[in-house]
């Protein structure tokens, strides 16, 4: 019995023993001989079998592509689980694959959690590219975030910045420890006035405000949630145990109840819909007239308000937060940029439309923030729809491409000193003075470039630039317990988009102007 248990082992591990001979002699013999298959592949750190280069990734995955690229880079390959992602840290490569081959990389990869929410990818975002695609972007474009459209929305942006201002004075005025959360307060401000512009309403008021925001607030930290199972496809079963599975469905459920509420409460209204002040009604202007040309269906509406509003809050959050935790480490550049906003301003009660254009130093500060600190430092991936050539390298059909903004933003090879919080590098005659973050400069693309590029730049530009040049035109700023601008972190926090790692703490100063009196 125990001769035929040998024999029953040793005959199947003599046949491996010969196979992986075999393979390895072939594998060796292979790369004596010339071959024209062979593929010239990007560098790649090493990879461990079944995970790739997962284990060489941590909370801050763009950070460690960034340090990555610098031993292999700008054009890097890298496996996660099944499939080959090529990460592009270079505004060179960044233009071939957002400019010279923008059709090649216009689709997204499937992305399970992402696709739930936005009613099976039926938004602006996830759709994939084609005539259903080019309405949606259409639809923002023209009629929700127009610049004739973010000009309406300035009564709003007014309303919730006298508010905010009014939350700081009280805060200032306050006999206790008069420390401002700007980090919370950036949230509560950006939440309002996209719930005003996309719902009609704000939500922070009331108890059934309270439930509705932070619903949103579930579905923005769920955009940020990749499924195992979409890097490990026979790993799929794990999020319909740890009930990611199970919490998508209830928030998408929840979300679409939300959404119908509003609808219907518009379409109950004598006028249907028509001629309202919000997105909503926008749309449903556009969805019930049968002579616009658009056949968007009732989900396709409801993706697109998400849409906004995902794209309209925290993103705005994240940049005011990073702009004033510069300018309280950098007095110099505070103070560069209250005296040319009061210079402009003079004593006026209100900054006007006129007033913000003449900022030419605060325009800087914005821009050399979004350097330094894209809301979203990895661009929404992108992949491939066929084989291509970037930079002399072969990408096969099906790669997914990622656009790391946040390490092109800190390129030796586009800027001076690039670690160096330094506004003055986009002032007249500077070397990069003419650089804008609009989508046609690969050196700064916080928002993305090409077909893909967020459509809804200047709606989130307008409220950025309006809410920064209220707060020091009407507040000198320091840091609280004696705190000098070296010492503040700034460290980041995982997710969707990237907020300081602890919340910006601030003292605010009344200065001697007419808004208080």
């Amino acid at each position: 019995m125990e001769e035929i248990q040998l024999h029953s082992f040793t005959f199947p591990l003599l046949i491996i023993i010969s196979l992986f001979f075999f393979l390895s002699i072939t594998k060796w013999f292979n790369k004596l001989l010339p071959s024209t298959n062979k593929k010239n592949l990007p560098p790649s750190p090493r990879k461990l079998p079944i995970i790739g280069n997962l284990h060489q990734l941590g909370p801050l995955p763009h950070q460690d592509f960034h340090f990555l690229a610098r031993k292999h880079g700008p054009v890097m390959l890298l496996h996660f689980g099944s499939g080959p992602v090529v990460v592009v840290s270079s505004a060179e490569t960044a233009r071939e694959i957002m400019k010279t081959h923008d059709l090649t990389f216009v689709n997204r990869p499937h992305y399970s959690v992402q696709k739930k929410l936005f009613y099976d990818g039926k938004d602006v975002s996830f759709a994939p590219y084609g005539e259903f695609w080019r309405q949606l972007k259409s639809i923002l474009v023209v009629h929700l975030l127009s610049n004739k459209m973010v000009q309406s929305f300035r009564s709003v942006r007014k309303d919730e910045t006298a508010l905010f201002v009014e939350k700081i004075r009280e805060y200032s005025s306050s006999l206790e420890k008069n420390v401002v959360n700007l980090s919370e307060m950036f949230s509560e401000l950006t939440n309002d006035g996209i719930c005003r512009s996309a719902f009609g309403r704000k939500y922070g008021d009331s108890e059934n405000g309270g439930k509705s925001m932070s619903l949103l607030a579930e579905f923005l930290e769920l955009l940020g949630i990749i499924s195992i199972g979409d890097i490990f496809p026979w790993l799929g079963w794990i999020s319909r145990v740890n009930g990611l599975d199970k919490r998508v469905r209830r928030v998408a459920k929840e979300l679409d109840d939300f959404l119908e509420g509003l609808i219907r409460e518009r379409m109950e209204k004598p006028e249907g819909g028509k001629n309202g002040g919000n997105f909503i009604d926008i749309v449903l202007e556009i969805f019930n007239d049968k002579a616009s040309g658009f056949s968007v269906d009732r989900d396709s509406i409801k993706a697109l308000i998400l849409d906004v509003y995902a794209g309209g809050t925290d993103t705005t959050a994240t940049v005011l937060e990073w702009a004033m935790a510069e300018l309280l480490r950098h007095p110099r550049v505070m103070e560069n940029l209250q005296k040319e906003v009061r210079e402009i301003v003079k004593g006026k009660n209100d900054i006007t439309d006129e007033d913000l254009e003449k900022m030419h130093y605060m325009k800087a500060v914005i821009k050399e923030t979004l350097r330094l600190h894209p809301p979203s430092p990895l661009l929404v991936p992108r992949v491939a729809d066929k084989d291509v050539k970037i930079k002399g390298y072969d990408v096969s059909k099906g790669t997914i491409v990622m656009v790391n903004a946040w390490a092109i933003g800190r390129d030796p090879q586009s800027w001076d000193e690039p670690e160096k919080f330094e506004p003055e590098r986009f002032l007249k005659n500077s070397k990069n003075e003419n650089v804008d973050f609009k989508g046609l400069d690969f050196e700064l693309i916080p928002f993305g470039a090409g077909r893909r590029g967020c459509p809804g730049i200047s709606f989130a530009v307008a409220t950025i630039e309006f809410v920064l040049a209220n707060i020091v035109h009407k507040f000198n700023w320091e840091l609280p317990d004696g705190l000098h601008g070296k010492d503040l972190d700034v460290s980041e926090k995982a997710g969707v988009t990237i907020h300081k790692a602890n919340p910006l703490l601030a003292v605010a100063n009344r200065t001697k102007c007419l808004w208080y009196r």
